[in-house]
């Protein structure tokens, strides 16, 4: 049976995955859209979904009858209200993120998921979907022993110039703040960010580059550059230290040329490219566990515990150098 889904959301990430659905993967169909502005949702549907129904509010499509799962991708402080519309609904739900854009709306989202007794929410925390760090994965629970140290960093070349400080956390790091918690199994304790001298790039709202530094509860230390106007591309950039060895998250597979006296590999400069194949394979996980009823990948817990980390190192930009403790509530036997 095809699945029948409505995307709410027909900016850039959700014409992206409507196409996706539309051309590249298999068992799903677009039945439903939905926008703020109608003429965008409009414009996707003639030029991706032309059998798609178009509806004004995103509560109409969720309660559609011929809508089998929702896919969020509006802007994040509508996301809690259409996630948990999904989840009284009983329909599986696909959210960008962030999954709500308060620790305490996440918490409702967690709260009414365990009381609808089962997992509805996936949220598009796409890195663990990536071949460089599935890879890495595998490397670090089987051949570098116990990790001890994370070193990385995540550089833009520039940044528009609403881009504040906190959005290096709420907007930049928390992808990092994911999927180290997948990569290593672990949750955090702790967060201080420190400011290096700042780049003459960054404007007067933005304090860039900075530093965070995390500990997890089995006692990793963990420090990430953020860095959104480093210039030179878009570059992410991973090392995990353990007891017997170390291992590094593979760069991008490009070429190497050597011309004019030059040995050059090139970098990319847009995270879309860097990142275009696991959104294919993020967005194949949700049809797969939505055409069962259900969702798998990243959960609403991991949402939640998201929102609470990225909360913690906002504060410890606001307190530079203090080092700020991170404490989770008791996770769901659902998430286990």
């Amino acid at each position: 049976m095809t699945l029948r889904i409505g995307v709410i959301g027909t900016g850039m990430i959700g014409r992206d995955h409507t196409r996706r659905i539309a051309q590249v993967l298999a068992g799903a169909e677009i039945v439903a859209l939905s926008d703020y502005n109608p003429a965008a949702a409009r414009a996707v549907q003639a030029d991706l979904a032309p059998d798609a129904m178009v509806y004004d509010k995103g509560e109409e499509l969720i309660a559609a009858d011929d809508v089998d799962a929702v896919l969020v991708c509006s802007t994040g402080s509508t996301h809690e209200a259409y996630v948990l519309a999904a989840i009284a609904a009983g329909k599986p739900c696909f959210c960008e993120k962030p999954l709500a854009t308060t620790a305490e709306g996440a918490k409702r989202i967690v709260d009414a998921e365990v009381a609808a007794g089962k997992r509805l929410v996936q949220v598009g925390f796409m890195r663990r979907y990536d071949a460089g760090y599935q890879m890495l994965k595998k490397v670090v629970d089987s051949q570098i022993g116990t990790p001890l140290m994370v070193h990385a960093a995540h550089r833009n070349p520039t940044v528009p110039e609403h881009y504040v400080t906190p959005m290096a956390i709420h907007d930049t790091l928390i992808h990092e703040i994911d999927v180290f918690r997948w990569l290593l199994d672990d949750d955090y304790v702790s967060a201080q960010v420190v400011f290096p001298r700042k780049s003459s790039h960054a404007h007067g709202k933005l304090a860039d580059p900075q530093i965070v530094l995390l500990e997890t509860a089995k006692g990793v230390r963990i420090d990430v550059e953020i860095f959104v106007n480093c210039r030179y591309g878009y570059d992410i950039q991973c090392q995990v230290v353990g007891e017997e060895g170390l291992a590094n998250l593979p760069e991008p597979m490009n070429i190497t040329t050597r011309k004019n006296a030059a040995l050059s590999t090139p970098i990319m400069t847009d995270w879309k490219d860097r990142f275009v194949d696991s959104y294919d394979v993020e967005l194949a996980d949700f049809i797969k566990a939505a055409a069962q009823g259900t969702a798998s990948g990243p959960s609403s817990w991991d949402g939640y515990v998201a929102a609470i980390s990225s909360d913690a190192c906002v504060e410890a930009q606001e307190k530079t150098g203090q080092i700020i403790p991170i404490t989770l509530p008791a996770r769901p036997a659902l998430y286990d």
